[in-house]
């Protein structure tokens, strides 16, 4: 059976900002023929792994889910996110605090620009 563990971090450990915060969570069924693997990092190392478009985070799989062919088990990667109602920004998705109140919604104002329309013009045959 493949190190699974090593092999995540080794492919990991190196795009993280906080390399300590990783976590491999792996499970196997009795059979040991499929396992279910489970990563967890900071949420600020988000951009890092996941990449532009999901390239470096499907890459990754690619390699997993090879490895664990080659051993004759059917893998499933998954990434865990520790924080799941906040957004990369800090952004609650819920609009609430701990008492559960709602928090009133601060009144944005943005600056309207002015466009000109374009003009019709008629087309004469």
């Amino acid at each position: 059976m493949p190190d699974y563990n090593a092999l995540i971090s080794f492919l990991l450990k190196p795009l993280l900002a906080r390399p300590d915060a990783l976590r491999v969570d792996f499970e196997s069924n009795s059979k040991s023929d499929r396992v279910w693997i489970r990563v967890a990092f900071d949420p600020e190392d988000r951009g890092r792994i996941f990449g532009k478009g999901g390239r470096t985070i499907q890459a990754i799989r690619t390699v997993v889910m090879t490895a664990a062919e080659e051993a004759g088990h059917n893998a499933r990667f998954e990434v865990f996110d520790p924080t799941p109602n906040v957004n990369s920004d800090g952004y609650q998705d819920r609009q609430t605090d701990r008492d559960g109140q709602s928090e009133p919604k601060e009144k944005v104002e943005r600056p309207r620009i002015d466009v000109e329309k374009p003009k019709r013009r008629e087309i004469n045959n």
